[in-house]
């Protein structure tokens, strides 16, 4: 019996079940990967966490490898009938785009979580050798720690251009993650956290310009990219305690936020374009190869190539190019993923640890893309 001082009883309301509702010991079967999702978000419901000079356009792509178990009482919630609600269900995504007006925040894909605003994204990568646990529960871990992050974001970001704390946001979601896992049940699990906000800085002449926060902590990527010169701007550095073994918060592990997380302050141009990707875009395809894949599909849009058929029975998309570059990105990772013979990266690392593994590396892929663009009005 939960009682109403409980803090249950408003965790559960946020946090969405992404197997099925109608039975939640009742989850899909395994396949090699789910079919993939896509979508986009738009502005943030009242209130805003600032309004700020620039915003992001977003898009992004799902694709996990097999579903995560499903979330555990009291956790556990019905698939939300709008997207205005503070979280979504993968349920509901998995049936169609996201449309003008719609917010995308804490979806989870398999053991990862994304979370898609106009000033502030992220990709957590649970991991998935929980799952061999009784109370093992990566996805868990993963969506708790981005949607706590996202309520210290709106609670301390405003409308100044003052130095952010973003390392100090992500080690207070850490402690409300490791209290709400603890305690009736403990749940177990670790994640790894890349995430971005989208500021502003006031300059001497008085012109404003954006300014990227990065957080990183484990092997998840935040990556910047300029098309206008095809290259990279910014990249995160992958942290590592041993191969396949990346830094990461949660049950047993030794690393934190505020100890071993790297903040990193990126001067950004309106069109900039920011990717966060979780391990299963970057085990599989070299940082050139992201690149070239970005600009290509940019540039097909833009000619009016290949447009894809969910895309152009939906008008209302947000921004649409920017799910159509995230499709690709996310179908060229998927397609060395599902190739035992192709090289990857992974593969490179492995060889390297003297490990005789070849092909790609199948694993939840999440993508998301977000281009910087000045606010009008």
């Amino acid at each position: 019996m939960v009682t109403k001082a409980s803090p249950w009883t408003s965790i559960s309301k946020w946090i969405a079940n992404i197997s099925n509702p109608r039975h939640p010991s009742t989850a899909r079967p395994y396949h090699a990967a789910v079919w993939p999702s896509y979508g986009v978000t738009t502005p943030v419901p009242q209130p805003q966490v600032r309004k700020s000079p620039f915003r992001f356009e977003t898009g992004y792509a799902l694709c996990a490898k097999r579903p995560p178990r499903p979330f555990p009482p009291p956790f556990l919630s019905p698939p939300s009938t709008s997207f205005s609600d503070p979280l979504t269900t993968q349920l509901s995504q998995d049936k169609r785009l996201s449309v003008k007006g719609e917010l995308v925040r804490g979806l989870n894909n398999g053991d990862d979580a994304i979370l898609v605003s106009e000033n502030f994204l992220g990709v957590d990568d649970g991991v998935g050798a929980w799952a061999t646990r009784p109370h093992g529960h990566a996805a868990l871990w993963s969506r708790l720690l981005l949607h706590f992050w996202s309520l210290e974001v709106e609670r301390n970001v405003d409308n100044s251009s003052s130095c952010l704390d973003p390392v100090g946001y992500l080690q207070s979601a850490y402690e409300e993650t490791v209290r709400a896992t603890t305690s009736p049940t403990q749940w177990q699990g670790t994640t790894t956290s890349a995430t971005a906000i989208l500021h502003w800085t006031n300059e001497m002449d008085g012109t404003q310009n954006p300014l990227l926060y990065v957080t990183n902590l484990g092997d998840c990527k935040i990556l910047v990219i300029r098309p206008s010169e095809e290259k990279v701007l910014f990249r995160t550095a992958e942290q590592w305690h041993w191969f396949d073994c990346p830094m990461q918060l949660g049950t047993n592990s030794v690393d934190t936020p505020r100890k071993d997380a790297v903040l990193s302050k990126v001067a950004l141009q309106e069109n900039d374009i920011v990717l966060a990707l979780s391990d299963g875009v970057m085990d599989n395809l070299w940082e050139h190869e992201v690149l070239k894949i970005i600009i290509d599909s940019i540039e097909k849009w833009n000619q009016g190539h290949a447009v894809p058929k969910e895309v152009a029975r939906n008008p209302g998309l947000s921004n649409d190019c920017n799910v159509f570059v995230a499709r690709e990105l996310l179908n060229a990772a998927l397609a060395i993923a599902r190739d035992p013979f192709a090289e990857s990266p992974f593969m490179e690392k492995a060889v390297d640890e003297g490990l005789a593994i070849e092909g790609g590396k199948m694993d939840d892929i999440s993508v998301v893309v977000a281009s910087c663009k000045k606010r009008v009005g």
